[in-house]
């Protein structure tokens, strides 16, 4: 029998199934490098546990922006806890606010935050908390609540990012990063702005009065 030349088994194709092998293995790779890292976040409630399912399409800052949230710029921190006439913040961070003013209205909707709150890490925005947001001017008559906790205020607006006179209630859900103040305290002393070129140290807003009927 005549043997076969070495530079023809060389260029010999490899086996269909040989070739489905090497196929099936690199789609497995482009799949497992594509899906995103997200950290599992806290234990949570099951009605908060819908909640963050139903909003982690947005630890992909471009759909929150395509769905009507934009980017206040800044990453706000408190380097002071609040004092006399202040919202009693912790000291700590907050983040940077993304705002959607197509969701404001006097009645808060428990999947449709205000507010998405992101966290720099190093070029990245992560995804950290929801706000929900509700201004004195949407005629609000009494206090809000929502995941049975009353929300805080009313305050004033978050100077320089917003005006002062827009007086407002809010609650905080650190629904992806824990919180050692709390899941619902308004801030957060394991979120840093370090390194971001647009973090903003502020004082705690003062409370307001809510007005009469």
């Amino acid at each position: 029998m005549p043997t076969v030349p070495t530079e023809v088994v060389a260029r010999r194709p490899p086996s269909i199934p040989g070739l489905i092998g090497l196929v099936t293995g690199i789609v497995c790779l482009v799949v497992l490098s594509a899906t995103p890292v997200q950290a599992q976040g806290p234990a949570l409630s099951p009605e908060l546990e819908r909640v963050r399912t139903a909003l982690e399409k947005y630890h992909d800052p471009y759909v929150a922006v395509r769905d009507g949230y934009f980017s206040t710029v800044g990453c706000v921190y408190y380097p002071r806890p609040g004092g006399t006439g202040q919202v009693a913040y912790s000291a700590g961070g907050m983040g940077i606010h993304f705002l959607n003013p197509q969701l404001i209205g006097p009645a808060p909707d428990p999947l449709r935050p205000q507010i998405l709150i992101y966290e720099p890490d190093g070029d990245k925005f992560r995804l950290v908390a929801a706000e929900w947001f509700i201004p004195l001017a949407t005629g609000i008559k009494e206090r809000p609540a929502l995941f049975g906790q009353p929300f805080d205020g009313p305050m004033e607006g978050h100077e320089p990012l917003l005006p002062k006179a827009l007086h407002h209630y809010d609650l905080h859900v650190w629904l992806w990063k824990e919180n050692p103040s709390g899941l619902f305290s308004a801030t957060n002393p394991s979120v840093t702005c370090g390194g971001y070129g647009y973090s903003l140290g502020a004082d705690a807003p003062h409370f307001v009065p809510h007005p009469r009927p």
